[in-house]
């Protein structure tokens, strides 16, 4: 296990500033209107979601900064996979992915310029077919051994044995 590092308080309250200014929060909530997705566990729908952000957004937003905001649970939803099996989703509520968005903006930002010029998976303008060229050229350069990791299942597994 990773030891836990003293957080720099200041550091954490400038990111929830970041989090929760009103131009990322704008880009946020396009990008949530845009995936569209089903009402979580408390059936609220996007269009139901900016009434209630309306009314609601100063105290949510003062829990983030203060430390105290809790999610909704997830709602599980399990969809059939076209070779038999299914494949198990979260689906948090609309307010959460709202959060979400947000924190992912600010937080990628600032560490995807870190990431490795090699890694290809779930990065802003990076796919698996820009992969496999990558691929095809080391192989053109002489290179025999190409490492692809699939952590199917992995985050089941990591719940699962550390629960």
């Amino acid at each position: 296990m990773a030891k836990s590092a003293t957080e720099n308080l200041a550091f954490t309250e400038q990111l929830m500033e970041e989090v929760c200014d009103r131009e990322n929060l704008e880009r946020a909530w396009k990008r949530v209107k845009r995936n569209k997705g089903s009402p979580g566990v408390d059936g609220m729908t996007i269009d139901e979601a900016k009434a209630f952000l309306r009314q609601h957004w100063p105290n949510i937003r003062s829990q983030l900064l203060d430390g105290n905001y809790r999610p909704q649970p997830v709602k599980r939803v399990e969809i059939p996979k076209p070779d038999g099996g299914v494949r198990k989703l979260g689906v948090p509520c609309v307010v959460d992915r709202l959060i979400q968005q947000a924190v992912l903006q600010v937080l990628q930002e600032r560490w995807d310029p870190t990431f490795s010029e090699h890694s290809f998976g779930f990065r802003p303008g990076r796919s698996a077919h820009q992969a496999v060229a990558q691929a095809q050229r080391y192989g053109a350069d002489g290179y025999n051994v190409v490492v692809d990791l699939d952590l199917e299942r992995f985050f089941d597994r990591v719940l699962t044995t550390t629960s």
